[in-house]
Protein backbone atom coordinates (compact mmCIF):
# COMPACT_ATOMS: atom_id res chain seq x y z
CA UNK A 1 0.00 0.00 0.00
CA UNK A 2 1.32 3.44 -0.95
CA UNK A 3 2.31 5.85 1.78
CA UNK A 4 -0.07 8.84 2.05
CA UNK A 5 0.79 12.39 3.07
CA UNK A 6 -1.24 15.54 3.61
CA UNK A 7 0.35 17.48 0.74
CA UNK A 8 1.08 21.10 1.62
CA UNK A 9 1.13 22.11 -2.04
CA UNK A 10 -2.09 20.44 -3.17
CA UNK A 11 -3.97 20.63 0.12
CA UNK A 12 -5.13 17.01 -0.14
CA UNK A 13 -4.11 13.60 1.12
CA UNK A 14 -2.15 11.97 -1.70
CA UNK A 15 0.51 9.37 -2.40
CA UNK A 16 3.82 10.33 -0.82
CA UNK A 17 7.31 10.03 -2.21
CA UNK A 18 9.01 6.63 -1.92
CA UNK A 19 12.07 8.21 -0.27
CA UNK A 20 13.42 11.68 0.51
CA UNK A 21 14.46 13.43 -2.73
CA UNK A 22 17.87 14.29 -1.23
CA UNK A 23 19.65 13.88 2.12
CA UNK A 24 19.32 16.22 5.06
CA UNK A 25 16.53 18.05 6.88
CA UNK A 26 15.06 19.69 3.76
CA UNK A 27 14.82 16.36 1.95
CA UNK A 28 13.12 14.86 5.00
CA UNK A 29 10.69 17.80 5.21
CA UNK A 30 9.72 17.32 1.56
CA UNK A 31 9.34 13.56 2.10
CA UNK A 32 6.97 14.14 5.03
CA UNK A 33 4.82 16.92 3.54
CA UNK A 34 4.89 16.78 -0.28
CA UNK A 35 3.06 14.32 -2.54
CA UNK A 36 4.52 12.56 -5.57
CA UNK A 37 2.25 14.64 -7.79
CA UNK A 38 3.42 17.95 -6.33
CA UNK A 39 7.07 16.84 -6.53
CA UNK A 40 6.63 15.96 -10.22
CA UNK A 41 5.09 19.39 -10.81
CA UNK A 42 8.13 20.96 -9.12
CA UNK A 43 10.55 18.97 -11.29
CA UNK A 44 8.82 20.34 -14.41
CA UNK A 45 9.05 23.90 -13.07
CA UNK A 46 12.69 23.39 -12.09
CA UNK A 47 13.52 22.16 -15.60
CA UNK A 48 11.75 25.17 -17.08
CA UNK A 49 13.70 27.54 -14.80
CA UNK A 50 17.01 25.90 -15.73
CA UNK A 51 16.23 26.10 -19.43
CA UNK A 52 14.69 29.59 -19.50
CA UNK A 53 17.51 31.12 -17.44
CA UNK A 54 20.22 28.92 -19.00
CA UNK A 55 21.42 27.91 -15.55
CA UNK A 56 24.48 25.82 -14.72
CA UNK A 57 23.13 23.70 -11.87
CA UNK A 58 26.44 22.91 -10.16
CA UNK A 59 27.15 26.57 -9.31
CA UNK A 60 26.44 27.40 -5.64
CA UNK A 61 24.38 30.52 -6.44
CA UNK A 62 22.22 28.52 -8.87
CA UNK A 63 21.65 25.82 -6.25
CA UNK A 64 20.59 28.53 -3.78
CA UNK A 65 18.27 30.12 -6.37
CA UNK A 66 16.60 26.77 -7.13
CA UNK A 67 16.25 26.03 -3.39
CA UNK A 68 14.47 29.39 -2.88
CA UNK A 69 12.17 28.77 -5.85
CA UNK A 70 11.44 25.21 -4.63
CA UNK A 71 10.54 26.56 -1.19
CA UNK A 72 8.19 29.15 -2.72
CA UNK A 73 6.56 26.59 -5.01
CA UNK A 74 6.11 23.75 -2.52
CA UNK A 75 5.59 25.57 0.77
CA UNK A 76 4.86 29.21 -0.10
CA UNK A 77 1.70 28.70 -2.09
CA UNK A 78 3.00 30.65 -5.06
CA UNK A 79 3.40 29.65 -8.68
CA UNK A 80 6.93 29.92 -10.00
CA UNK A 81 7.25 31.01 -13.63
CA UNK A 82 10.27 32.72 -15.20
CA UNK A 83 9.77 36.41 -15.92
CA UNK A 84 8.59 36.91 -19.48
CA UNK A 85 7.75 33.23 -19.98
CA UNK A 86 5.10 32.64 -22.63
CA UNK A 87 3.75 29.09 -22.80
CA UNK A 88 3.94 27.44 -26.21
CA UNK A 89 0.79 27.55 -28.31
CA UNK A 90 -1.25 24.38 -28.09
CA UNK A 91 -2.24 22.51 -31.22
CA UNK A 92 -5.91 23.39 -30.45
CA UNK A 93 -5.09 27.11 -30.81
CA UNK A 94 -3.60 26.53 -34.25
CA UNK A 95 -6.68 24.83 -35.74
Amino acid sequence: MARKVKCVKLGIEAEGLDKPPFPGPEGQRIYQHVSKQAWQEWLKIQTMLINEHRLTVYEPEVKAFLAREREKFLFGGTEVVPEGYVPPESSKDLA
